[in-house]
């Protein structure tokens, strides 16, 4: 983890937990199922194809096994593969098949595994995953049950990267996972796979200590109250737009649980024009936030704000130097807030005019959102630029940018803002180094390669960090198999196991 997991303030948070002990597991249903609920959009946990909402990404991940999966705490645990090894020099991972769990009773190969995940990645093209699945060199089957991924140079989170639900796919058309689901309206219903345990006592003893889960997705203010009026006994998936909504207040059953999520959280530049033409005036916006109070109204600790794309320490040597230049462990360290907005202003000054100008964002909807918005008013309207919400159809100057990491390395960060994505201005010259560090000639070269695409990135000026995103759940005291963690994946199949 790079940052302290994040919890509402103390008085607060003793204030809920008692309230947890106290109602925790009034009037549910011991006999029923656990009723989680996701935000979102009713029904979007049935999505399929290759850009998955988070609701679906959960759906997949217990329905579905790849080679490797993420537990409740978010560490890599077995799934297709009993289990691996990784070669010293970090550039093969040798994967032994299970021989138990398959539908139909008869094992797959390597040969059919190896098919289906090449088949998934390629279905990948055209997102960030895809991109750091180039430092895939070739995919191989080996004899019988094993299966070898060999890599251009060495790649720390890549096993957290084979645990995406998006590489989760069918063997030969046949589907292995923790858990079947049953469509019933916009709810699925999911049931754990029975083991074989060989009699009837064991299984019977199996089936006394699980129960099903009914997934619905919901919107925001109408997953809290349900909350509230005990119709679910989990909320996932909860945002800064929606934080406001979950302080319950005294009538609370349950706590609010924050993940130390790591990720990207700040504004993206969508067009290079007016105020936002030049780099300059580009840091001058970003220069004028001050991020340690920004985020104060919601009340939350342990938040660390951000001022490089790359989050310091990680996976590089903060502040080391490539060509003279360095991005060093926090822009701007050596000035007080009030010099750098006094630069900022002398910076916009010829721009922003007497009345000073106003640039588009694109916020989600949410008092949270309102909120902030309010918050980078209070840090810009002084250096002469307001921001306004674009309206509908409105071409934006700036947008939010609230994505959970897939894996804890450089690489993920700066792939957010290549040109392939097509998601605004980027940089041709930090795309080619990355590229460069995760392939073929980056052997002893990849922490440069990727400090120096970090500084070209950092030079367009083309996103202002503000710290990690923000992300948290509404979970009943008694609710087994729910731990925060740095992914913000909280996975169904843990959720089936009752209370001892």
């Amino acid at each position: 983890m790079r940052h302290a997991a994040r919890k509402l303030r103390p008085a607060r948070l003793l204030v809920l937990a008692a309230l947890a002990l106290i109602a925790g597991s009034c009037g549910r249903n011991k006999d029923g199922p656990v009723r989680a609920a996701f935000i979102g959009e009713p029904g979007s946990q049935f999505e399929r194809g290759a850009r998955l909402s988070p609701p679906a990404q959960h759906l997949r991940a217990a329905t579905v096994a790849g080679l490797v999966a993420l537990d409740q705490h978010g560490e890599v645990v077995p799934a297709l593969a009993e289990r691996w090894i990784v070669t010293d020099d970090g550039l093969s991972y040798i994967f032994r098949l299970r021989t138990s769990g398959w539908p139909g009773g008869k094992p797959a190969d390597g040969r059919a595994v190896q098919r289906a995940l090449q088949s998934a990645i390629n279905g990948l093209g055209g997102t960030s995953l895809a991109l750091d699945l180039g430092a895939i060199r070739d995919i191989r089957a080996m004899t019988g049950r094993v299966v070898e991924i060999r890599l251009h140079a060495p790649m720390p989170g890549f096993l957290q990267l084979l645990a995406q639900p998006e590489l989760a796919v069918p063997i030969d058309g046949r589907v292995v996972g923790a858990m079947r689901a049953e469509r019933k309206g916009n709810a699925a219903l999911l049931s754990l796979v029975p083991p074989d345990l060989g009699s009837e006592e064991l299984e019977a003893e199996w089936r006394a200590r699980i129960r099903p889960v009914e997934l619905r997705v919901m919107p925001a203010k109408g997953a809290v109250a349900a909350f509230r009026d005990n119709s679910v006994d989990a909320v996932f998936g909860g945002r800064l737009a929606d934080l406001p909504l979950a302080d319950t207040g005294p009538l609370s059953r349950g706590t609010i649980r924050l993940d130390p999520a790591q990720g990207l959280f700040g504004l993206r530049v969508l067009r290079k024009q007016g105020v936002l033409a030049e780099a300059s005036r580009r840091e001058a916006l970003a220069m004028a936030i001050d991020r340690d109070t920004l985020l104060e109204p919601f009340n939350i600790g342990g938040w660390q704000p951000q001022t490089q794309i790359v989050p310091v320490g990680l996976g590089r040597d903060a502040g080391a130097r490539t060509g003279g230049e360095a991005v060093a462990p926090g822009r701007w360290s050596g000035s007080t807030i009030e010099a750098r907005r006094a630069e900022a202003a002398r910076r916009l000054r010829g721009v922003a005019g007497s009345t000073g100008a106003v640039l588009t964002i694109n916020l989600p909807a949410g008092p949270g959102m309102d909120t902030l918005l309010a918050r980078l008013n209070e840090n810009l309207v002084p250096v002469g630029v307001t921001l306004r919400r674009a309206r509908t159809g409105e071409a934006a100057d700036l947008a939010l940018v609230d994505t959970l990491a897939r894996h804890a390395g450089p690489s993920w960060y700066l792939n957010q803002f290549a040109c392939v994505l097509r998601r605004g201005p980027c940089s041709p010259e930090a795309d080619a180094l990355v590229r460069a560090a995760l392939g073929p000639a980056a052997e002893g070269n990849r922490a440069t390669l990727l400090r120096e695409a970090e500084v070209r990135l950092t030079s367009e000026e083309i996103y202002i960090p503000l710290g990690p995103p923000i992300r948290w759940s509404l979970v009943r005291g008694d609710l087994t198999g729910f731990a925060e963690n740095g992914w913000g994946i909280h996975p169904l199949p843990p959720l089936a196991e009752r209370p001892i």
